[in-house]
C-alpha cells in the first residue's frame, strides 16, 4: 500500500506518491485525493519555508547549505523545487539534484524537482499535496523553492509558514526591481553572497533595505522582517537565518497559532482548486469554446474589439448557466 510505504519513510514510495498527485490524468485524480486524505492526519508537523528571489541570487546554493546545516542537527529535510517545464516533454529542465549534489546524497534529505506545468509564476499545481506527503513521511522541515519570476510568489506565500526573499548586492539596483508587494510579503529578507569583496556591498544593501522597510506594511503585527547577510557558499550566517525562521514561527504561534493560519491556507487551497477547475469546465463547454473561436477570428479581422468579444462570450455563459438553473 502506497500510504503505508510513505508513513514508513520509504523514499521510493514518497516519490511515487508525489508523481501520482502531480499527474494530470483524470483517472489518477480520485486515487491521488484518497492518498492525500489518508495522509492528512499524519501531516502538519514540519516547518514550511518558502524561498524566492531574483535569478542568480543563489537560491539552490543557500538551500543546500541550509539543508546540510539542518541535517547535522538531526532534522529531515524535504526540498520541493519548482522548475520551469520543458515545452517539449513537460518535465523539469533545471535538474535540482545536480544543483544540490551534496544535499541529494544526504540520507536525511529528499529533493524533488517538480515541473511547473506552465502554472502562473512557475508554481507547481500540486505543491500543497506534495508538502502533505513529505510531512507524512517524517520530514520535519519542508523547503519550497520558487523560480523567482514574480506572481508565483503570492501562491507560495499562501502555503508556507515563513516566506523568505533572497537578494544579492552589487547588481546595480540594490532593490533589483522587486515590487513593493513582494517585499511586503517577505517575513525574512536575506542578502546572499556576502563574502570577499562583495561583503561591504552586502552590508550597504542591508542598510538600504532596512530603511526601505520602514515605509512598508506587513501582515504580522509587531514583526518587521529582519535583513540578514550570509554567504551560502561558505555557510556563514546560516545559523542566524535559521534562528530568525524559528523566531518568526514562534511569533505567529503566539499571535494566531500555526494551525489556525494553516486552516486559512487550506480554505484558500479549496478556492484555488475551484477557481482553476470551474474556469476549465466553463471554457471547455462546446458552445463557449466555439463562440471564443469566433470571437478570436473577428478580433484578428478587425471586426470586433476584444472587450466586445469577451462581453459576447460572458453573455452566452450566463445564458448557459440560467438554462440549467445554476
Amino acid at each position: 500500500m502506497l500510504a503505508g510505504g510513505i508513513l514508513r519513510g520509504e523514499r521510493v514510495a514518497l516519490a511515487r506518491g508525489i508523481t501520482l498527485v502531480e499527474s494530470n490524468k483524470a483517472e489518477h485524480f480520485e486515487a491521488a485525493q484518497k492518498l492525500v486524505e489518508n495522509l492528512l492526519p499524519h501531516a502538519g508537523q514540519s516547518i514550511r519555508v518558502g524561498i524566492s528571489g531574483v535569478p542568480g541570487a543563489g537560491k539552490s546554493t543557500m538551500i543546500e547549505a541550509l539543508g546540510l546545516y539542518l541535517a547535522e542537527k538531526g532534522h529531515k529535510i524535504a526540498v520541493l523545487a519548482i522548475d520551469p517545464s520543458s515545452q517539449r516533454s513537460g518535465g523539469s529542465i533545471l535538474g535540482d539534484k545536480t544543483r544540490m549534489e551534496r544535499l541529494a546524497r544526504n540520507p536525511r534529505a529528499f529533493i524533488r524537482p517538480s515541473p511547473s506545468g506552465g502554472a502562473l509564476g512557475g508554481v507547481a499545481r500540486k505543491t500543497r499535496e506534495s508538502i502533505v506527503l513529505c510531512e507524512a513521511a517524517g520530514y520535519d522541515v519542508t523547503l519550497v523553492e520558487t523560480m523567482g519570476v514574480g506572481q508565483g510568489e503570492y501562491a507560495v506565500r499562501n502555503m508556507v509558514d515563513v516566506f523568505v526573499l533572497l537578494q544579492i548586492a552589487g547588481a546595480g539596483d540594490e532593490l533589483q526591481g522587486i515590487k513593493r508587494g513582494i517585499m511586503e510579503m517577505a517575513d525574512i529578507i536575506v542578502i546572499n553572497k556576502a563574502d570577499g569583496e562583495n561583503k561591504s556591498r552586502a552590508e550597504a544593501a542591508r542598510a538600504e533595505l532596512r530603511m526601505a522597510l520602514h515605509y512598508m506594511d506587513f501582515e504580522l503585527p509587531g514583526w518587521k522582517p529582519p535583513v540578514i547577510t550570509l554567504s551560502a557558499l561558505h555557510g556563514a550566517g546560516i545559523d542566524q537565518f535559521w534562528n530568525a525562521v524559528r523566531d518568526y514561527r514562534t511569533t505567529v504561534e503566539k499571535q494566531m497559532g500555526i494551525n489556525e493560519r494553516r486552516r486559512r491556507q487550506d480554505v484558500d487551497w479549496m478556492l484555488d482548486v475551484l477557481d482553476r477547475e470551474a474556469r476549465r469546465l466553463v471554457l471547455e463547454h462546446p458552445s463557449v469554446a466555439r463562440l471564443m473561436q469566433q470571437g478570436a477570428s473577428a478580433i484578428r479581422e478587425g471586426r470586433l474589439s476584444p472587450a466586445h468579444a469577451a462581453a459576447r462570450v460572458l453573455e452566452h455563459i450566463k445564458k448557459v448557466f440560467d438554462a440549467h438553473d445554476v
